[in-house]
C-alpha cells in the first residue's frame, strides 16, 4: 500500500501552486540562467527586477540548491528574478548591483546555518566551504541571514525583506546559541525582516509574492502558513484570538493541614486516625503532617482519601472548545527563556509538539519589556506538496549547472572553480521531502516537517534521462536517488485522519508504529525502472539509509545490495549503548545487526565484497564515559577503526540541543521537581577535555589517544582493558607520535594517486582500489574508491575483487 501523499488531509485545504494567474512579467519567458549582473538583465529584456534574492552560497542552477528552486518557482509564476550571490557585506554597495526590486528582497544565508558552514563542533573557525568556488572559505560572514538583511535595507530602505532558508527556520523562536553559549532572540527580531517564511517555503513564497504584487502591505501579511513576523501587542490584528499561557512549568504542591496548637500530638494523630504509638501504628511516621503519604493517600487509614476535583458533568454540555485556526499558545519570553533553563527546555517541547500541520497552533513569544515589547508570532507550519505539486517544481527548468560566472579560463567548472558541493549532486536525484525519524540532534523534522512529500515515478525517471542527455561529464552514473532519507519514499501513515491528528515526535521510535506504511515496492520499482534506461550503467544510493525500516521489505535490501552499493554502504546507528539511543531516539543496535546479516547474505549471494559503514556520534548528550568505553570495545570488537568522528553539534532549535542547554529532556514533561526516574536530568558532555575523552574512544586505534584513554580508564577502575592482547582496547606502550591529526574532511580530498601510494609501505608498490593486506577496514582506509560518476578511473572491478 502506497503512502496517501496524494490524499492526504492537508492537501485539500491548501491553494494549489498552479493555480495563481501569473504576474505580468511572465511575458519575458525562461531565462537560462537567473541573472546575477545588470548586462544579463538587459540581454533578457529587463528594465528592474521585481524580487532580488540574496544568498550566502553560490548560485548553482539545480533542484538541490534552495535559492535556484525559489528562483525558478517564482519565475514560473511570472517574476522577474535576479540573484546576488555571496556579495561583499562590507558595505551596501554590492547589494545595489541589480538595481532596486520592484516587490522585495528574499534573503537566505544559504543551504546551511552560516554558523555551521563557518565553524568546526570545537568552535574553531574552517578554512573550506564547499558551496563556494574553489572551496574558499570566508565568502560569507558570521550570521549571514542578519548582516544580509541589514545590508538590504541599507540599500533600499523601503523595501520589504522575506527571510528565509534553513538558517531562517532554525531560529524563528529565541534560541540556544552554540558559538556564543547564550539564548539569542528570535531571528526575526535580530535581522529585523519584515517577514520570515521557515520550512520549504515555496507555498508561503508564492501567496505572499502574488499578495505583495497585489500591493497589499507587506505587515497585513500575518494569516500565511509557515510564517513568522513581529506584532506589537496592541496590534488589532492580534484581536480576537484565543490564548493558552505556557509560560510556566510550575504546578500546585501538596498542601498540607494547619497545625492546631491546643491540640496534644496525641489528639492531633488521633483526629487524623493515626496513633502516636509505634505499636498500633508502625507505619505512622510515613504519612505528612497533613496525613498524606508520597501517593497522596492516608496510609495508616486508607479510608480517608485525597479530595479530587471533577469537571461539573452539567456544564460540560456548554464547554466549547476554541477553533485551533484562532487558538495561540504563549510561549515563555526571551527574557525567560534566556534566564532559566528549564523554560527553555519546556518552550523547545511545546514548539516540537506543534509540528504537525493537521492540529499545530500558532506560537507566540515575548521579546522585550515596556516601550520596546514585542511579540514574534509563529504560524502554524505549511501544508505540505502533493506529489503534482512536487513534480512541479522539480520539473522547472533548471540548467543543472553552476552560474558561467564561475566558469574557469576553459569554460568548464572542474577546475580551480570547482564548486564542492555542487561536485557531490551533479549527478544526484531528490526523489523526496521531509522525514519523521525525529532524530533529536538532527534538525531536517524542524526544517522539511515530518510529513513526506513524494516526486511521481515518471517525474524521477524523466530527471534521470535529462541528467544522461543535458549534464556534461555524465559516464552513466546516477550517485544518488535519495533526499533526507534513502529509503523514505512514499511511506506515511496509513490513515488521513489519524496523521492530521497525530502529535508523536517520531513514527519508528521507540518501534515502527503500527499505522506507517513499510512497503518499498514503489521504491524498487523505481530502482528497476532507472536503471534500465538506456546510457544507465549504475545508480548508487548515497543518501542515508534508515536502516530498522529496510529490514521490513527483504526484497528492497536485495534490491539494495545487489544493484545499488558501490563497494560500502553508510548507515548510521550513532550508538550501541541504550543511554545515549534513547536521548538520539534511534533504535537499538539490534537492528544494525539484522539489517548486517542481510547485507551480508545478499552481497554473498551476488558474488560482490561489499561493506557497511557505521556512523557514531561523541559527545552527545546522554552519553557517559563509560558509555563511550563501551562503544570503543564494540568497535574493535567488529574490526571498524573510524577515522570521520563526528562530535555532537548543537544545532539550533534541535532537540538535543535543549538537553544541552538545560541539562533536563524535553523528549518528557519538564518538570521543576522530577517525581521519577523517566525525567531525570540529562548526562551532558560539556569542557574541551572530556569532549576530547569520547572522541578519543571513538579513534582508540590512534597512538595520539593513548595516554588519554589510560588515564580516563584507570579512573574508570577499567585498567583490565590497557594490555598488548588482542582483547585489550590500548595497549601499554607509547609509540613516538608527532601529536598531530589530520581532519578526514581535508584527508578526502587527497588525490586518489597520493592516497594510494601513502597507504603501503616504502618500497611496495600501491594497486589502485585495493586494500592494504592486513590492515583493518575503516571508513575512510582500505576501501575501494566508490564510483560517484564524476571522476575518470572506475574501480569496479576492484570492488568486487575478494581480497
Amino acid at each position: 500500500m502506497n503512502a496517501p501523499v496524494d490524499v492526504s488531509f492537508f492537501a485539500r485545504a491548501a491553494k494549489p501552486l498552479t493555480s495563481y494567474r501569473p504576474y505580468w512579467a511572465k511575458r519575458f519567458g525562461t531565462a537560462p540562467f537567473l541573472p546575477m549582473s545588470r548586462a544579463e538583465m538587459e540581454k533578457l529584456g529587463w528594465d528592474s527586477c521585481d524580487i532580488i534574492l540574496v544568498t550566502g552560497d553560490a548560485y548553482v542552477d539545480h533542484p538541490s540548491f534552495g535559492m535556484a528552486v525559489i528562483g525558478r518557482t517564482l519565475e514560473a509564476q511570472g517574476f522577474r528574478v535576479g540573484i546576488i550571490a555571496q556579495p561583499d557585506w562590507q558595505s551596501a554597495e554590492p547589494f545595489k548591483v541589480l538595481g532596486k526590486p520592484n516587490l522585495f528582497w528574499g534573503v537566505t544565508a544559504g543551504n546551511m546555518d552560516s554558523m555551521i558552514n563557518r565553524y568546526t563542533a570545537d568552535r574553531k573557525i574552517r578554512s573550506d566551504d564547499a558551496y563556494t568556488p574553489g572551496d574558499v572559505g570566508g565568502k560569507r560572514p558570521d550570521r549571514a541571514a542578519i548582516v544580509y538583511s541589514q545590508r538590504c535595507r541599507e540599500a533600499y530602505k523601503d523595501v520589504p525583506i522575506v527571510l528565509g532558508g534553513i538558517e531562517g527556520s532554525l531560529r524563528r523562536i529565541a534560541h540556544y546559541d552554540y558559538w556564543s553559549d547564550k539564548v539569542r532572540r528570535s531571528i526575526v527580531v535580530d535581522s529585523k525582516c519584515d517577514l520570515l517564511l521557515y520550512g520549504n517555503a515555496e507555498r508561503a513564497l508564492v501567496e505572499v509574492a502574488h499578495r505583495i504584487a497585489a500591493r497589499e502591505p507587506v505587515e497585513k501579511i500575518t494569516d500565511v502558513r509557515g510564517t513568522a513576523f513581529v506584532r506589537r501587542p496592541d496590534d488589532e490584528s492580534g484581536k480576537g484570538w484565543f490564548e493558552i499561557d505556557s509560560t510556566t512549568v510550575d504546578e500546585p504542591g501538596p498542601v498540607e493541614a494547619h497545625i492546631n496548637p491546643y491540640m496534644t500530638t496525641s489528639e492531633q494523630a488521633a483526629s487524623q486516625g493515626a496513633s502516636c504509638s509505634k505499636d498500633d501504628a508502625p507505619d505512622s511516621g510515613a504519612a505528612s503532617a497533613g496525613g498524606a503519604g508520597a501517593s497522596g493517600q492516608n496510609d495508616a487509614n486508607p479510608a480517608i482519601q485525597p479530595i479530587q476535583f471533577v469537571a461539573n458533568p452539567a456544564l460540560r454540555a456548554k464547554l466549547k472548545v476554541p477553533p485551533r485556526e484562532k487558538t495561540v499558545i504563549r510561549l515563555p519570553s526571551y527574557e525567560q527563556v534566556k534566564s532559566d533553563p528549564v523554560l527553555y527546555a519546556h518552550a523547545n517541547r511545546v514548539l516540537h509538539l506543534e509540528t504537525n500541520p493537521g492540529n499545530a497552533r500558532a506560537l507566540v513569544q515575548a521579546h522585550g519589556e515596556g516601550v520596546t515589547a514585542r511579540d514574534v508570532w509563529i504560524n502554524p507550519p505549511p501544508i505540505p506538496l502533493t506529489t503534482a505539486e512536487m513534480d512541479y517544481v522539480f520539473d522547472l527548468p533548471y540548467a543543472r549547472s553552476p552560474h558561467p560566472a564561475y566558469a574557469d579560463e576553459n569554460g568548464s567548472h572542474d577546475g580551480a572553480t570547482k564548486i564542492p558541493a555542487w561536485e557531490m549532486i551533479r549527478f544526484s536525484i531528490n526523489i523526496m521531502r521531509g522525514c519523521f525519524g525525529g532524530c533529536t540532534f538532527c534538525s531536517i523534522t524542524e526544517h522539511e516537517g515530518r510529513i513526506i512529500q513524494s516526486r511521481s515515478e515518471d517525474s524521477i525517471i524523466q530527471e534521470i534521462e535529462d541528467i544522461r542527455d543535458k549534464v556534461k561529464g555524465f559516464t552513466g552514473t546516477i550517485s544518488d536517488l535519495g533526499g533526507p532519507t534513502a529509503n523514505m519514499y512514499r511511506l506515511g501513515c496509513r490513515s488521513p485522519e489519524i496523521e492530521a491528528a497525530c502529535r508523536k515526535p517520531s513514527c519508528v521510535y521507540p518501534g515502527i508504529c503500527q499505522n506507517l506504511t513499510t512497503d518499498h515496492g514503489p521504491l524498487i520499482k523505481i530502482y528497476r525502472r532507472g536503471r534500465a534506461l538506456k546510457g544507465i550503467k549504475k545508480i548508487l544510493i548515497g543518501s542515508g539509509l534508515r536502516y530498522d525500516l529496510a529490514v521490513k521489505s527483504p526484497e528492497y535490501v536485495k534490491e539494495l545490495v545487489q544493484h545499488h552499493v558501490g563497494g560500502y554502504l553508510k548507515i548510521a546507528p550513532e550508538h550501541t549503548e541504550q543511554g545515549p539511543l534513547s536521548k538520539m531516539m534511534k533504535p537499538g543496535i539490534g537492528n544494525y545487526e539484522r539489517f548486517k546479516q542481510m547485507f551480508e547474505k545478499f552481497s554473498e549471494e551476488a558474488g560482490k565484497k561489499q561493506f557497511l559503514i557505521p556512523y557514531f556520534i561523541a559527545a552527545h548528550p546522554g552519553t557517559s564515559d563509560e558509555d563511550m568505553m563501551h562503544l570503543a570495545i564494540w568497535l574493535k570488537k567488529n574490526g571498524f577503526r573510524a577515522d570521520q568522528v563526528q562530535t555532537f553539534y548543537p544545532s539550533p532549535m534541535a532537540t538535543a540541543t535543549a538537553m544541552y542547554h538545560s541539562g533536563r529532556n524535553p523528549l518528557t514533561r519538564v518538570r521543576r521537581q522530577m517525581r521519577d526516574e523517566a525525567e531525570e536530568t540529562v548526562d551532558i558532555v560539556r569542557g574541551e577535555k572530556r569532549r576530547r575523552l569520547h572522541k578519543a574512544f571513538l579513534r582508540y586505534h590512534d597512538p595520539n589517544n593513548w595516554p588519554l584513554l589510560r588515564e580516563a580508564l584507570k579512573a574508570m577502575g577499567r585498567a583490565d582493558l590497557i594490555g598488548n592482547g588482542k582483547h585489550h582496547l590500548i595497549p601499554t606502550f607509547q609509540p613516538l607520535t608527532d601529536g598531530g591529526y589530520q581532519s578526514a574532511r581535508r584527508k578526502n580530498s587527497t588525490p586518489v594517486g597520493q592516497k594510494a601510494a601513502a597507504a603501503k609501505p616504502q618500497g611496495q608498490a600501491a594497486k589502485p582500489g585495493q586494500p592494504q593486506k592486513g590492515r583493518l577496514l575503516t571508513q575512510h582506509t582500505g576501501l575501494p574508491p566508490r564510483v560517484t560518476g564524476s571522476g575518470k578511473p572506475s574501480f569496479k572491478a576492484a570492488a568486487r575483487k575478494p581480497r
